[in-house]
């Protein structure tokens, strides 16, 4: 989850809303993202959707059966839905997002029983970490209104 925090910190310097993500295989980071959604003008650059087409390009190969995810940011529902289909082993996020989080905050994607895939999840691992870093990040682009 630290390196996630690092990938945040980068979409902070560039503006960008602070994600952070990255992919685990056999213990070795693969893929890595944050977003970029405001550079690209793109909703489909968020901090997941880099850092598993990473993963995809270094296993050549669109199935992440054997990978970790650890995200920032409880993923919203294209995120969770790209999670699924890619067959990652385990999601780990650390904040919960009330408003557009779906894993357990608003439309629980993963908890369809007619998926044919089921992903592991563990939530609020470095919570207060992954919270501060956008709190302060909202806080600041506020005071520069």
């Amino acid at each position: 989850m630290r390196e996630a925090l690092k990938e945040a910190a980068k979409a902070a310097q560039k503006g960008e809303v602070p994600v952070g993500a990255v992919v685990v295989y056999e213990g070795k980071i693969i893929g890595r993202g944050h977003n970029l959604t405001e550079k690209k003008q793109s909703v489909l650059t968020h901090a997941e959707m880099g850092a598993l087409q990473r993963a995809t390009r270094k296993l050549k190969s669109w199935r992440l059966a054997d990978c970790d995810l650890y995200v920032t940011l409880e993923p919203c529902t294209m995120c969770a839905g790209a999670i699924i289909l890619s067959r990652v082993r385990r999601l780990v996020f650390g904040a919960m997002d009330p408003k557009a989080g779906a894993v357990v905050s608003t439309a629980r994607v993963m908890d369809n029983g007619k998926l044919n895939h089921r992903v592991q999840i563990s939530n609020g691992i470095l919570k207060e970490e992954c919270s501060r870093v956008l709190t302060d990040f909202f806080r600041t682009l506020r005071n520069k209104k």
